[in-house]
């Protein structure tokens, strides 16, 4: 057989999480019970009026034909209600909003179309693989800009594009953040518009935690920020917020010609979701909302109760500050532990703890000296993972509770 050398497959770095969830698979097989806070994943149920109306709509022959890619006008319509209930935003449902099967498919479609060989993209470092490998798999050329707590993330932006040549052509970013649950207010979204604005770029927002949000924050969208949709497109999705991952709902939103570029793109890959989960969307958005409120408190009360297990006083605390959003927590390893890195120290969880996490550095190299938890198990599930967590940092891992 020929051996076909792939030039965009070797350009992707190999998945550092997968070394990690082979561990965790043989541990599983040898008969170990691993709590698996590693994938985000979310284990809540899909709102059981959504599910009604996907199976009753599934059922209509009408909805059985090709559908319209850029999503139903009624399910545009709904999307630009949202945005205006929650962020007081105007757009407009036949050139401002299209549907996507998931934020990652719209991202990563809207970068192969706008993207090419010797373009250059700003991506913070770390962040969700699928925003670097977008530009990679795009044939772009991609440059990581720290973003770290202890850093002005807008200062790294200036400090990026006056050694950058050619001139990059986009910026990406997310925020709430996943990995490191950073979020911010619109005073900063108003920066990063002015910043596109003088060094004429496009602006990628991923809003994927825009309603899985605590203590009072509410993120900002964006768009909100007054001529922003000149710069900016921004993806939003139902997956966390309305526990649709599975069925693959998102939206994409913002300026006129980014939303036609990904349109374009769409008509030629894809016929858009199934016509019956578009009206399972419609339902979440425009009925009840109750849902976004349940699933913000169950993965409140997950934070909580890892992180004030981890750090209650007496051996083995990990002290760990609280995200305002995202289902995420993102940790930095306890100091005896630094030197191990974060792919060792992930694996000793998964040996002698227990619990699997995703080493930070899977996320980038700014993201070594951390892990990140995913609050996809339940309460019961997490104080057993704190228990193994405190044992195994003590150093009495052989112990029993």
């Amino acid at each position: 057989m020929t051996h076909h050398h792939f030039d965009k497959l070797t350009r992707l770095p190999p998945y550092i999480l997968a070394e990690v969830i082979d561990l965790m698979k043989s541990a599983r097989r040898a008969g170990d019970d691993i709590i698996d806070l590693g994938m985000g994943n979310p284990d809540l149920e899909t709102p059981p009026h959504v599910v009604e109306k996907i199976c009753e709509a599934a059922r209509n022959p009408r909805n059985h034909r090709y559908s319209a890619s850029r999503g139903i006008p009624n399910l545009r319509a709904s999307i630009c209600e949202w945005y205006q209930r929650r962020h007081g935003v105007t757009l407009d449902p036949d050139g401002e909003a299209i549907a996507v099967i998931g934020a990652k498919e719209g991202l990563s479609h809207f970068v192969l179309m706008t993207i090419g060989p010797g373009d250059v993209v700003l991506c913070p470092d770390p962040a969700y693989p699928i925003h670097q490998y977008s530009v990679i798999i795009a044939g772009g050329d991609l440059r990581h800009v720290p973003l770290t707590a202890d850093s002005d993330f807008i200062a790294n932006l200036e400090l990026a594009i006056s050694r950058t040549w050619p001139k990059p052509k986009m910026l990406i970013v997310s925020f709430p953040h996943n990995p490191t649950t950073q979020v911010v207010d619109r005073s900063f979204f108003e920066r990063i518009v002015e910043f596109a604005k003088t060094h004429d770029l496009m602006v990628l927002h991923d809003f994927a935690y825009a309603e899985v949000c605590f203590d009072g924050y509410q993120p900002p969208s964006i768009l909100e920020v007054p001529g922003a949709k000149d710069v900016a497109i921004e993806f939003v999705s139902l997956s966390k917020s309305h526990s649709m991952a599975g069925w693959r709902v998102g939206f994409a939103c913002g300026n006129r010609e980014m939303i036609h570029a990904l349109t374009r793109i769409k008509s030629y890959l894809d016929y858009g979701m199934p016509q019956a989960i578009q009206i399972g969307a419609i339902v979440a958005l425009r009925g009840p909302q109750d849902v976004v409120t349940h699933n913000q408190d169950i993965y409140r009360d997950r934070r909580d109760t890892l992180i004030d297990g981890l750090g209650a006083p007496g051996d083995g605390a990990w002290k760990i500050e609280k995200p305002l959003g995202t289902m995420f927590v993102w940790a930095k390893i306890p100091e005896p532990f630094a030197e191990l890195g974060s792919m060792e120290f992930s694996k000793r969880l998964i040996r002698e703890a227990k619990v699997a996490v995703s080493p930070g550095l899977g996320f980038g190299q700014s993201g070594e000296g951390y892990v990140r938890f995913a609050l996809v198990e339940n309460k019961h599930r997490i104080r057993q993972a704190v228990r193994g967590i405190r044992r195994f940092l003590r150093g009495d891992a052989g112990g029993v509770d």
